[in-house]
């Protein structure tokens, strides 16, 4: 019969979680995982495997949970421009919760990582290109619904917002407030281009 493990797995991974948020993947040493984990390095590699699954393990966790509320608005709000708006607000309310590490895991945690970690670094890019891709689909849809202009180009505005979003969360790492990012959410809303008019 097998033995059962002395720690709790999923308080294990939340903290794992945080670690790897508030320092990066390859800043992040097995010693300081444990540590932080409350459990020696046999158990990690028992229940998680190595480094490299333990991040992705976390980083699943985070998209499921602190990193979800861009998926929701985009899937919930009525119009791009609302949800786009929406997804800025809880950015700026997200990024700066003091209850965890500032920012978004997804953005800073394969900053300043050497060739060994390359293919976490290009993981990460590709969840930032898929996020901007939803952006750019949700966009398309008001186009072709009518509610944007055709001319409104959704290639652009999905770049600019991903863009305004990255940097949001750095500003957060920062010490922005959410007061002072909820001032760079508005300020990029006024980018939006004009509603096309109902017909009458």
């Amino acid at each position: 019969m097998a033995r059962q493990r002395a720690f709790d797995r999923d308080k294990a991974l939340d903290r794992a979680l945080r670690m790897f948020w508030r320092h990066g993947y390859e800043a992040t040493s097995i010693a300081e995982l444990t540590a932080a984990m409350g459990i020696r390095p046999p158990s990690l590699y028992a229940a998680f495997g190595d480094k490299r699954r333990l991040f992705e393990e976390a980083l699943r966790r985070y998209q499921e949970s602190y990193g979800a509320f861009t998926a929701r608005a985009l899937a919930e709000e009525p119009t791009a421009r609302e949800a786009i708006e929406r997804v800025l607000y809880e950015a700026a309310d997200e990024y700066t919760d003091p209850g965890h590490p500032h920012g978004c895991m997804i953005i800073s945690a394969a900053v300043n990582c050497g060739p060994e970690s390359s293919e976490v670094e290009e993981g990460l890019r590709l969840k930032r290109e898929a996020a901007k891709a939803a952006l750019r689909e949700r966009i398309e849809r008001d186009v072709t619904a009518g509610l944007l202009p055709p001319s409104a180009d959704a290639a652009a505005l999905a770049a600019y917002y991903a863009a305004v979003i990255q940097g949001m969360s750095t500003q957060a790492r920062d010490g922005a407030s959410r007061d002072e990012l909820e001032r760079t959410a508005a300020l990029a809303m006024r980018a939006w281009p004009a509603t096309t008019p109902p017909h009458p």
